[in-house]
């Protein structure tokens, strides 16, 4: 009877564990997808502090059922159920920015997760019998097994990851081989290469809708910007009567740009900006700058490189190649493209700008900020240069729609955002922080501050806390641990502690924001806005 009664047990622990192991093996199937499916950057991902601490968070319970388990009696073992319960509840799935997509990679990897967890299970309850004692033992050597394996989950995807790899780099060669043979068959295609720290997804956005006054264009939507994501869009999107492909080209290791590049032979090139971005995988800010110049040394030698001169790396970067520089920097730099003469109002900003025969023409545009002025003046400049006249680009310059979530203009009610929140670096932060100055409402900057910095973490983050004390007038820090840096910058700078504001979420605030005294209208910058990997 007890036997039976403690058999009874195991199973409903066998099936509130497989309840917990699977809320947790998604959760850890998504952080996985959110590092691009690369092993080192996961790895990295899992040694941040804060990551270590949501991991034991969540397998905690699970810790406390292991030694339960194992002492073979029935009070025990109902006992870990109740903790296997615990760890149904610490896993539940919850709202994510970016969720996971069940893309036919992730359902092989899940179900190849699901055969080990069986071949693993199999192999303990044979051994159990053998060496445990018969139906008590099995059961007993299963469970042992199975929580290991729960607790070694963070791991066992790297497992399934490489035992998944042949099968994953002969289909991945075989959608690379069907783009490339897509192109091959379009000689007259025009392809445009775009890459940068920041700035290239709004520079391929504005590009498209210039040089579609003119052109036949396809650009890679959205974040399609790694390989499988232009192959994806080649083979599913490409149509004979494209005259123009725009392919954004991101990078979070040496060599990414290169094997796109590899991929579309790029006839030109844009590179928007570098700055100290992932240095978590770059490692330094000279990987950095050969890997975005990967883009340069694809160019043949009768196309061109847009190079943005406000930018001192690229600047001071030589190439062997055509350029075709644009920016609003003044003084003695020489550019062939400047913007100048930059306003900033609720309703927008506008600027002038010189062609190469130094005619003037006056744009409008519904953007702010001289960080997106820069964007359109290198979209201008690809697109002049490919024979649309200046005067034909007034009126699409006019219509340019923000790109959500940086540095987007939005009206809520009386105030008025300026949503950056998609990512953020120390350039762009100082360039959305400038727009927010412009105005003369009441300032607000609501950040969580930066990620992916490395060693440089702390350092980059209080150089922009110095660098917003005079640019707002209250600041709303969302995580009392992810900020301090930010917190340290601001005082550092003069910046009264009472108007410094430290909550824990975005809900937060919002809340806080609302309660600012004042008649006057505000103006928030949202700058960044954690991925799911660190929220």
């Amino acid at each position: 009877m007890v036997e039976v009664m403690y058999v009874c047990c195991m199973i409903v622990w066998l099936a509130t564990y497989l309840a917990g192991a699977v809320r947790y093996e998604l959760y850890i199937t998504h952080m996985f997808q959110q590092n691009s499916y690369k092993p080192r950057e996961y790895r990295e991902w899992m040694q941040i502090h804060s990551n270590i601490g949501r991991l034991l968070g969540k397998s905690l319970y699970a810790i406390i059922s292991l030694p339960l388990v194992g002492a073979g009696n029935t009070v025990c073992l109902v006992i870990a159920c109740l903790m296997n319960i615990m760890t149904i509840w610490v896993n539940k799935p919850r709202k994510a920015k970016k969720p996971l997509v069940y893309t036919p990679r992730v359902k092989r990897m899940l179900m190849t997760t699901a055969f080990v967890y069986l071949l693993c299970a199999a192999a303990s309850a044979a051994a159990g019998t053998v060496y445990a004692g018969g139906t008590v033992g099995a059961p007993r050597a299963v469970g042992m097994v199975l929580l290991a394996l729960f607790l070694l989950t963070p791991l066992t995807i790297l497992l399934v990851n490489w035992l998944n790899r042949p099968v994953e780099q002969g289909i991945n060669r075989h959608y690379r081989n069907d783009a490339a043979r897509i192109l091959r068959q379009m000689p007259q295609l025009k392809i445009i290469g775009v890459t940068g720290s920041y700035g290239k997804t709004s520079v391929k956005y504005f590009l498209n809708t210039l040089l579609s006054v003119q052109y036949n264009v396809l650009h890679t939507p959205g974040n399609y910007n790694t390989t499988l994501g232009v192959v994806r869009t080649v083979r599913e999107q490409m149509k004979p009567y494209h005259e123009i492909f725009i392919c954004e080209m991101g990078a979070r290791e040496v060599g990414d740009i290169k094997e796109i590049c590899d991929l579309v032979q790029p006839d030109y090139g844009i590179i928007t900006s570098i700055g100290p971005q992932h240095l978590q995988s770059f490692h330094t800010i000279e990987n950095i700058i050969g890997t975005k110049f990967e883009l340069a040394d694809a160019v043949p030698a009768e196309g061109r490189v847009f190079l943005n001169y406000d930018n001192d790396y690229i600047r001071n970067h030589q190439i062997d190649k055509p350029v075709v520089s644009y920016g609003t920097a003044g003084g003695d730099v020489q550019i062939d493209y400047r913007a100048c003469d930059i306003t900033v109002s609720p309703e927008g900003s506008s600027f002038k700008m010189k062609d190469q025969s130094g005619r003037e023409h006056t744009f409008h545009t519904r953007l702010v900020g001289n960080h997106n002025v820069q964007n359109i003046a290198g979209a201008i400049a690809v697109a002049n240069t490919l024979g649309i006249p200046m005067e034909k680009l007034i009126y699409p310059v006019k219509q340019l729609e923000s790109v959500p979530h940086r540095l987007q203009l939005v009206r809520q009610g009386n105030r008025i955002l300026l949503d950056d929140s998609y990512n953020s670096n120390k350039n762009g932060f100082k360039a959305a922080l400038d727009t927010l100055a412009m105005f003369r409402q009441m300032r607000i900057l609501m950040t969580p501050g930066m990620v992916e910095l490395g060693q440089k973490q702390y350092d980059e983050n209080k150089e922009v806390g110095v660098y917003a004390a005079d640019k707002c007038d209250y600041a709303v820090l969302v995580g009392k641990e992810q900020t301090i840096p930010i917190q340290d910058g601001l005082l550092e700078a003069g910046f009264p502690k009472s108007k410094m504001i430290v909550v824990d979420t975005l809900q937060e605030a919002f809340q806080m924001i609302n309660a600012i005294p004042g008649e006057k209208q505000k103006v928030v910058l949202i700058e960044n806005d954690l991925p799911d990997q660190y929220a």
